[in-house]
């Protein structure tokens, strides 16, 4: 049994926050009807790497989900998209604040044919203010969030991730947003519609940054690998040319730390004591802990910090984590038989739930791959399939 079997969610969203959310709640068994263009498809089929033409993101990003093919801005097609959200119980959407007004699937019209539908809106700003209505991407939450100002080294330029982090985050916190709406729901009968600015779940996970502004006036700088709030805390090289990353986030940790690589006198000392006191000492420990790994070989590093119960890992690359036990026994990355590849090695469900566990049921499918199947559920006949696809509404 599935968590999510008896719920229709509808994802009209592209690129990768709206979808990921969606994917999401496919993973867990909720029926994902993904709705893309039927000419033009979601610009994240051609993100990344592919084989044969065939996107692996995609893969990934649209599993578990039937695929229609559906031109959204033809009158044909919003009859369409209404008709479904009538069947539903989750829109997802990433429109531009106005769009589904100007087609007459405005969320107040959808959600008087159907009282329980929750319309899950997906922005880069949200559906009001003076940037509503800019193109909004992942990128421009990353450096608009403090991010990127307080990524990267102290003397070199702030640093945007090499991947779709604040949609990421923007998708886990609209799954979220979703199952309250859901858990509502149950008690009032009721649907609602969701806001959410993508610009908004990264800042929230960047800590006190605007309580440390207004209080006492700090504006976070770049630090490299090291925190703020504790020390050590680095990426340090050892013997053999291998990267290890510690973290001190706990006083006994750094205790630990210390004492193995020869300078338990520093323990001693009052600053110590605190996060905030080994910051003010950073250079320091970083040079101690620096020198003594620099002296040894990864594993024998790696076999020390073990036998004091000190936190270490190694900096991997995907090659290493390919290899690694602890994701081999985690089950973390699982074979899915696909219908264009054959088969496409993808990350599992993010979690284990021992009664109600998710699963791969396929990967990304072609376009327009189940378009007939959703349209007939819809009781379109069949010869009106066929004289929408002859238009161009659907493929």
């Amino acid at each position: 049994m599935t968590s999510l079997a008896d719920l229709r969610v509808i994802d009209a969203a592209t690129l990768f926050a709206g979808p990921s959310a969606a994917m999401m709640l496919g993973d867990f068994g909720a029926d994902v009807i993904k709705i893309e263009h039927p000419r033009r498809g979601d610009p994240s089929r051609g993100h990344g790497a592919s084989v044969d033409g065939v996107g692996l993101w995609w893969k990934t990003l649209s599993r578990n989900k039937r695929n229609a093919a559906v031109d959204l801005s033809r009158a044909e097609g919003q009859e369409i998209l209404r008709r479904l959200a009538e069947r539903s119980d989750v829109l997802i959407e990433n429109f531009r604040p106005g769009t589904l007004e100007r087609w007459n699937l405005a969320p107040d019209d959808l959600l008087r044919a159907n009282p329980r539908l929750i319309v899950a809106r997906m922005t880069g700003f949200g559906q009001f203010g003076p940037m509503s209505s800019r193109p909004g991407f992942g990128t421009l939450a990353e450096a608009m969030s403090g991010f990127a100002a307080m990524t990267g080294q102290p003397d070199g330029p702030p640093t945007l991730p090499p991947l779709a982090l604040a949609d990421g985050i923007a998708g886990l916190a609209m799954s979220y947003a979703i199952m309250l709406a859901l858990h509502a729901r149950e008690r009032t009968g009721r649907g609602q519609v969701i806001d959410l600015a993508i610009i908004e779940p990264i800042l929230g996970l960047l800590g006190p940054q605007m309580s440390a502004y207004k209080a006492l006036g700090i504006v976070p700088e770049r630090t490299g690998n090291r925190s703020t709030s504790n020390a050590p805390r680095n990426t340090y090289r050892t013997r053999d040319g291998r990267w290890l990353a510690i973290s001190t986030s706990a006083q006994p940790i750094a205790e630990r730390v210390m004492t193995l690589v020869g300078r338990p006198d520093l323990v001693e000392q009052p600053w110590f004591a605190s996060g905030h006191g080994r910051v003010q000492h950073v250079d320091e420990l970083d040079e101690a802990v620096a020198s003594w790994i620099a002296e040894r070989d990864a594993d024998e590093v790696i076999a020390r910090f073990e036998e004091v119960q000190a936190a270490v890992a190694p900096i991997y690359d995907i090659s290493d984590i390919a290899r690694d036990p602890q994701y081999a026994a985690l089950n973390t990355f699982v074979e899915a038989p696909d219908e264009e590849l054959g088969s496409v090695t993808m990350q599992n469900v993010i979690f284990r739930m021992s009664d109600t566990p998710g699963e791969i049921r396929w990967p990304g499918r072609p376009l327009g791959r189940d378009t007939d199947e959703v349209l007939a559920e819809l009781d379109y006949p069949d010869e009106r399939i066929t004289a929408l696809r002859e238009a161009g509404v659907i493929a």
